[in-house]
């Protein structure tokens, strides 16, 4: 399992304040994904935990979507602190 050693991203009383602001909710999405990820490493057959990733994949890929159209600035900070790729434009 991966320890969660991104967790530190967010300061603690922050947290409390903003447990709904989209920087939160990706932050505990990328969690759940990084975890789900490593148990399907040692899991391959886990069907409705593949499932799940996927559909925690798509609401991240919403919000992050929602948050490069309001505020590209905070956006582009929250992507370099939680190592995440920037999606693709078509």
């Amino acid at each position: 399992m991966v320890k969660n050693s991104f967790i530190s991203i967010i300061p603690q009383e922050e947290k409390e304040k903003n447990k709904g602001s989209v920087e939160f909710q990706i932050l505990s999405f990328t969690k759940k994904i990084r975890r789900l990820t490593s148990h399907l490493e040692l899991h391959k057959k886990d069907y409705l935990s593949q499932r799940g990733l996927r559909k925690i994949l798509g609401k991240r890929q919403r919000l992050l979507a929602y948050l490069s159209n309001k505020n590209r600035v905070r956006y582009k900070e929250l992507i370099g602190k939680l190592n995440i790729r920037e999606p693709k434009t078509r």
